[in-house]
């Protein structure tokens, strides 16, 4: 039931706009589903934190497109925008990892350390992302990373069945 709430929470989540934008969930499980917006399959999952009404509800996930431009890209809508010059500090299971940010968006630094960041999503429970907003404030966006993994691997599914010409 409670991943059921979860994923309902994640599709009212999703920004507004025509329908190949919100997307098709191809896959839920645990805290994370699989969606397929057209150009780009993502696996995401919605903050354990969740965000008062009117406030940005913080996300996270790994993004695929078909041509490969994106392939692993790992994405984070922050719950605040981080302060000029703040880092971005992903931890999972005590493993840091640097992003890169502009506004309230934060991204992996390449293909390397996207290649790195899915490899520890894969074998922890959970993960976060901390930071410090406009008023020196540090914040944090925690996650839960049951249901990443299969997540992850068939929205790359998708994408890579695209790619090939196998799937509109």
């Amino acid at each position: 039931m409670r991943a059921v709430g979860s994923l309902i929470a994640l599709i009212l989540a999703l920004p507004a706009g025509a329908a190949s934008a919100r997307g098709a969930v191809i896959h839920s499980g645990g805290s994370w589903a699989a969606i397929d917006r057209g150009a780009v399959c993502e696996a995401q999952a919605r903050s354990g934190r969740i965000a008062a009404k009117g406030k940005v509800q913080a996300i996270a996930g790994v993004s695929f497109s078909a041509d490969r431009r994106r392939w692993g890209e790992f994405h984070a809508r922050l719950s605040r925008v981080p302060r000029t010059g703040a880092t971005v500090m992903l931890d999972i299971a005590g493993q840091p990892f640097l992003l890169m940010t502009r506004g309230g968006w934060a991204w992996s630094r390449g293909p390397s350390q996207a290649q790195a960041i899915i490899a520890a999503l894969r074998e922890a429970g959970s993960m976060r992302i901390d930071s410090r907003d406009g008023a020196g404030r540090r914040f944090t966006d925690p996650y839960l990373l049951d249901g990443a993994p299969t997540a992850i691997d068939a929205a790359a599914a998708r994408c890579a069945l695209r790619g090939a010409g196998k799937s509109r």
